[in-house]
This record gives C-alpha cells, sequence and structure tokens, in this order.
C-alpha cells in the first residue's frame, strides 16, 4: 500500500537541512561524482559534468515514453538536467547532455516545476540526469515540501554514481531508475570515456537496492518505491548484456529490468563500426531468452 513518500518526514524533522549541509561539502570542491573533478562549483562551472551549482534545465513535462508503471494514466512528470557526467559517443540527447542546451534558473524555479507537474496529475516527479544536480534538487525540494510536493521522486541516472553521495540521498528518492550500460570496462573507456563503470554501477546498484527494495506498485499498477534498472542492447553484444543480467539476478530475480532495443547510431557514433548499425532481431532475442532462462521475473520492454 503506497503511503507518504518519506521525503516529507525528512523535511519534517530535519533531516533535509542536515543532508543538504553534507552534499554542500560535497560540491566545493565537488567530489558528488565518481569523476571527483574537484572543482569548485560554487564558483565555476567546469569538470566533467559542465555546471555549477545552480539548476540548468532543457525541458520539464509529463512524459509518456517512460517505463509503465511510471506512466500510469497521467504521466511521468520528467524534469530534463542539461550536461552529464558520462561522455558516451551514441547519446541520443546529445543536444542536452553534450551541447549543454538549457537554461539555468532558481532553486525556488526549479521547486516551481516539481509543483507545476504535480498539479497536472503526473504520478512522480523524475529527475532525468541528476547524478551532477542532487545539491541542487535537495535545495529545491526543502522549498517544494512546504508548497504542497507530495508525489514519490524518481532518480533518473546513467548508473555512474558515487555511493557516498547516495548515502546521502536515503529516504529522499522514493524510485531509482539507473542504466546499467556496460558489463566490460574496455567497452565502457570507449563509448563513454569511463573504464571504472562496470564496478561503479555494482555499487551504486548495490546501495540503490539496499535503500528502496524491488519495484513496489500500487493498486492501479503506478510505482510507488523501489529499483528499476534500463539495459540498452548494442549491436554484437558491446554493452555485455550477459553480464548485467547476471549481476542483476543475484541481487534479486525480482528486480524490475527494462531492456531496450532502441539503440540507433547518433551523435558521434560511427566512430565505433559496430555501432554503425540498429541491433538486429535476433540479437534482442538472445538477449531477452537469456533473461528468462537466468530466472528474472520481471521483465519489460518487448
Amino acid at each position: 500500500m503506497a503511503g507518504e513518500p518519506s521525503y516529507i518526514a525528512l523535511y519534517e524533522r530535519g533531516v533535509l537541512e542536515q543532508r543538504l549541509a553534507a552534499l554542500d561539502k560535497l560540491v566545493s570542491p565537488c567530489t558528488l561524482c565518481p569523476h571527483r573533478c574537484g572543482i569548485p562549483r560554487s564558483s565555476s562551472a567546469g569538470g566533467s559534468c559542465r555546471s555549477g551549482l545552480l539548476p540548468i534545465v532543457s525541458s520539464l513535462g509529463p512524459h509518456f515514453g517512460e517505463e509503465r508503471p511510471l506512466v500510469g494514466r497521467k504521466g511521468s512528470g520528467t524534469i530534463f538536467f542539461t550536461n552529464c557526467n558520462l561522455s558516451c559517443i551514441f547519446c541520443q540527447n546529445y543536444d542536452i547532455s553534450h551541447l549543454g542546451q538549457g537554461k539555468e534558473v532558481s532553486y525556488r524555479e526549479l521547486a516551481l516545476m516539481m509543483i507545476s507537474l504535480q498539479e497536472k496529475g503526473c504520478h512522480n516527479v523524475n529527475f532525468v540526469t541528476p547524478s551532477h544536480m542532487v545539491y541542487a534538487i535537495v535545495r529545491a525540494l526543502i522549498i517544494a515540501v512546504p508548497m504542497g510536493l507530495h508525489v514519490p521522486l524518481v532518480y533518473n541516472s546513467g548508473g555512474y554514481d558515487s555511493v557516498e553521495t547516495l548515502r546521502h540521498l536515503g529516504g529522499i528518492f522514493d524510485i531509482y531508475m539507473p542504466d546499467f550500460k556496460y558489463w566490460d570496462k574496455e567497452a565502457a573507456h570507449k563509448l563513454s570515456g569511463v573504464r571504472d563503470y562496470p564496478q561503479v554501477a555494482r555499487n551504486a546498484l548495490r546501495e540503490m537496492h539496499d535503500q528502496v527494495g524491488d519495484l513496489r506498485l500500487d493498486e492501479r499498477g503506478v510505482a510507488y518505491r523501489g529499483l528499476l534498472v534500463r539495459h540498452l542492447v548494442l549491436p554484437q553484444d558491446l554493452a555485455g548484456t550477459r553480464g548485467v543480467v547476471d549481476f542483476l539476478r543475484g541481487l534479486s530475480a525480482d528486480t524490475y529490468l527494462n531492456l531496450m532495443d532502441q539503440y540507433r547510431p547518433a551523435y558521434r557514433a560511427t566512430e565505433c563500426p559496430a555501432l554503425r548499425r540498429r541491433v538486429t532481431l535476433q540479437e534482442f532475442d538472445r538477449a531477452v531468452e537469456y533473461a528468462k532462462d537466468a530466472g528474472m521475473r520481471r521483465l519489460d520492454g518487448f
């Protein structure tokens, strides 16, 4: 049975203020994400995410293309942040994540965006690419809660997240929805610029699952707490799908896994010969069958 999101109790007990103070120590010099760039975010917009402290938003609104448990009937209330801490050469949102399309807003404006999505009837507020913007999110949340915010919050990341930072977010995000992009570190380095991605993602997903557990749905079939994982199947199995599935099966057979087949060449994908084509039906079918045979009980995306 869905109850009140836990961030409301954290606000009432003053815990959100304490978490903000802890995150403030991680942003100057910045060690929010695994890059640990050491940039003073309060006075600079550098580092891997090319961002200062204020949130930069590219778009917001009800989204009906997200996972079914998030969308329900009235959509997932997405807020797309500009920039990213990954450098994926095949990014389909490269204008946002790499080219910096977006507008810097105040913390109050970000809070009002949350409220506006709730007023539109969205089932949740879904922060897309939040890893470098968690300080701004928590600061805006402290403004939004007394305005009446009460829907679940979704952490929709690329999976390259610091466990230390995630622990400061415990009880704030009701739903974690990370990607698990690669099993192989060389593929991660070649395609996204981070050789340590597989280990970082494994550690992050364990922490996320420890915080929220398996995905839980209300009587409408809408998610209110738990972990969803996305995995994009790549041509020639560059993503190492079997390793990803085996890890998630070890985490929990009830992990909600969305296997995605929508890869298409974009941005600088042609720099890698294997990425110059879409995934074949046979490649995707093999991925699905492997996940089923491995005992994954909650598969989506096909």
